[in-house]
């Protein structure tokens, strides 16, 4: 079943995703990407006469989070004058999720509350067990060493530990609600669901408020641990010391002057809570221990449109801790350059994906001519980038740990283009097989980057020889693949004949790999006319601008506009202007400032395309202008963050 979130939470022990309507998708622990131990749960409210779900469509929704934390509001308002408010978190310290709901009635209520869960644990559906300890005031289903239980505050009155499979009320928790009263059963075996529940009467004008808490951990009593621990501390103080955490990390980050961007306030907000978002998001897709970063939280667990999004991918996350770099957060760098070494494969190559302990992920990439090269080519790039920042201690420190996975990984590059362009492989879409302009510019700036870390580790015959063939690669390139009488680059070659259809990637012979300069005259007529030609042959009409769809007859999901493709364009946009310095030359200063403000609208694009609580998708859909697929998606809110410190530098020059 594919369900995308409107919003996350985690801390570095879990990862939960959920609906618009407070509905929880996804609970991982204990880590991003495994084991995901959730069919559904949610709560439901019982009126005497029928059972009324959180996510049912009566209810109207509006959920957000509180400014600088990964705390969810959610409140839903239902025809009959029910109102249900929902403050969501996780422990700051313990991988235990809080929901503490707050139920009100205009008219009035009656009846019960449940709250209903079916748990997979382990990510195993048959072989679960599950018990309620009712004087300890917990509910727990296991699997091996995975362990869930549910708590609460006040205690839960009834329970019921029912079969999921079952269509008979008394043995299925979910149906045993039905008529409002629950069988208590102490224990089973097999595929299990689970409900609680308590007594509401709420007169007009009051509130009743239930407290619940949903905890993980790798054995029985430490769950009982975490449970207890939490039961014990007031909500309230809780939230408070959670937010604290969240608003002190966030301080951290680079001090923009977003004031200044635009003339109109309300965009100048719109950025700042967009960059804020982008930074929390990315801090709780990052595995904290590995250095490791999911893609996306997983929501296709059966593969049944793509082939999954919960694995960590070398190239999106070389653009990932480089965006953290700038936005003042260099630790996630050293933490993946750490994971990289340790990943690299025999030859000096990465592998397609990873899951986040740096197992191979599941893949199609197993072969030589089946490889994504590009992923070698964008973690040496990202690998010098991170160098260039460091203070020369650092600097050295940093060549001491990492020169033998640059050299080794070079080396790589350097037999997969023994004439120059690479070898047939896989393209980053990983949708053709050939040689192309995306993976060509890749290996060119992982080249260049290696060559300048050789030179100041003393290997200066290393760095000449690489230099040597990443200039061959960009010439060849060149010669291969621009299209002169049209002004743009081919994808590349496929089946033996040059592919002319345009796609954005080939962008990234200026964005991010330098493969072009702006400072240079001819290269830069060539950037501006790749620019023109992506805009107007891939751009759609959606969300009152134009979004940038990945290449000519895009297929994939309907073929919508990419967040990720629209925002390297809008980067490419502000780096020429950034390489137009201001002078007195009126034409100039007018083209800088074109050039900026088309791009802002392209960023503009990016955020109306978000969730409502502004999650960042990899997708926005073409016809209803809503956020699709992957959400939220980690190389978006990479790419946010670029173009937003990137807005902030131009604005800075131009004061």
């Amino acid at each position: 079943m594919i369900r995308q979130p409107n919003s996350i939470l985690g801390n570095r022990h879990l990862l939960v995703t959920m609906g618009k309507k407070g509905e929880l998708f996804n609970f991982f622990y204990p880590g991003r990407d495994f084991a995901q131990h959730l069919e559904e749960s949610q709560a439901c409210l019982y009126d005497g006469n029928r059972l009324i779900w959180s996510n049912d469509h009566e209810w109207q929704v509006r959920q957000n989070y509180v400014e600088n934390t990964n705390i969810v509001n959610t409140e839903l308002v239902h025809p009959t004058g029910l109102k249900m408010y929902i403050q969501d978190f996780i422990h700051k310290d313990h991988p235990v999720m809080v929901r503490n709901y707050k139920i009100s009635s205009s008219a009035g209520f009656h009846g019960k509350f449940f709250y209903y869960s079916n748990f997979q644990v382990g990510e195993i559906q048959k072989k679960n067990s599950a018990f309620c300890d009712h004087e300890s005031g917990i509910l727990v289903q296991y699997w091996k060493d995975y362990h869930l239980g549910i708590g609460s505050v006040p205690m839960f009155e009834e329970w019921q530990i029912g079969k999921a499979l079952d269509t008979i009320w008394w043995t299925n928790a979910k149906y045993d609600m039905e008529d409002g009263e629950l069988q208590n059963n102490h224990e089973d075996i097999g595929n299990i669901n689970n409900a609680i529940g308590w007594k509401l009467d709420i007169e007009p004008g009051s509130t009743a408020e239930i407290s619940i808490f949903i905890g993980a951990a790798s054995a029985r009593q430490l769950l009982y641990r975490q449970i207890r621990d939490t039961r014990n501390k007031t909500v309230e103080s809780m939230l408070n010391e959670t937010q604290e955490s969240w608003i002190k990390w966030l301080s951290r980050k680079r001090l923009l002057d977003i004031k200044k961007v635009s003339e109109f306030e309300y965009i100048n907000v719109e950025l700042m809570e967009t960059f804020n978002r982008s930074l929390l998001t990315l801090s709780i897709l990052n595995d904290p221990d590995k250095g490791s970063f999911v893609a996306a939280p997983e929501f296709d667990h059966d593969f049944e449109k793509s082939g999954g999004y919960g694995y960590c991918w070398n190239r999106d996350t070389s653009e990932i801790v480089l965006a953290l770099l700038d936005a003042g957060y260099p630790e996630y760098c050293e933490r993946f350059f750490t994971w990289c070494r340790q990943t690299q494969l025999p030859d000096g190559s990465w592998f397609q994906r990873y899951w986040l302990d740096g197992n191979a992920g599941s893949s199609w990439g197993n072969f030589r001519f089946s490889t994504q090269i590009d992923e070698t080519g964008s973690t040496l790039f990202a690998m010098e980038e991170y160098y260039d920042s460091l203070e020369p201690v650092m600097k050295r420190e940093f060549l001491d740990n990492m020169w033998s996975t640059v050299l080794s990984a070079a080396e790589y590059l350097m037999k997969r283009t023994p004439e120059g362009l690479h070898e047939p492989c896989t393209c980053l879409w990983e949708t053709y097989s050939g040689i192309f302009t995306y993976t060509n510019a890749a290996i060119y700036g992982g080249l260049m980057g290696a060559a300048r870390l050789a030179r100041d580790y003393n290997e200066t015959g290393l760095a000449s020889r690489w230099i040597e063939r990443a200039e061959l690669i960009k010439q060849q390139t060149i010669e291969s693949f621009w299209l002169a009488d049209q002004g743009y680059f081919a994808r590349g070659i496929r089946n033996g004949k040059l592919d002319t259809d345009i796609d954005a990637s080939i962008l990234g012979t200026f964005v991010p790999f330098n493969m072009l300069s702006a400072d240079d005259e001819n290269e830069r007529k060539m950037i501006k006319s790749m620019i023109s030609n992506i805009e107007s042959r891939l751009r759609v009409p959606v969300n009152e601008y134009f979004g940038i769809k990945r290449y000519e007859r895009d297929s994939y999901i309907e073929g919508n506009p990419w967040t990720v493709t629209t925002l390297w364009l809008s980067k490419a946009l502000l780096l020429l202007a950034d390489s137009m310095k201001e002078t007195h030359d009126l034409e100039k200063n007018n083209e800088r400032e074109m050039l900026t403000t088309k791009a802002l609208e392209y960023i503009r694009w990016s955020v109306r395309g978000t969730t409502s609580s502004g999650m960042l998708p990899e997708q926005v859909n073409k016809h209803s202008g809503r956020p699709a697929w992957a959400i939220p998606l980690c190389w978006s809110c990479a790419l946010m963050l670029e173009n937003i410190i990137l807005l902030d530098e131009l604005s800075r020059n131009s004061a």
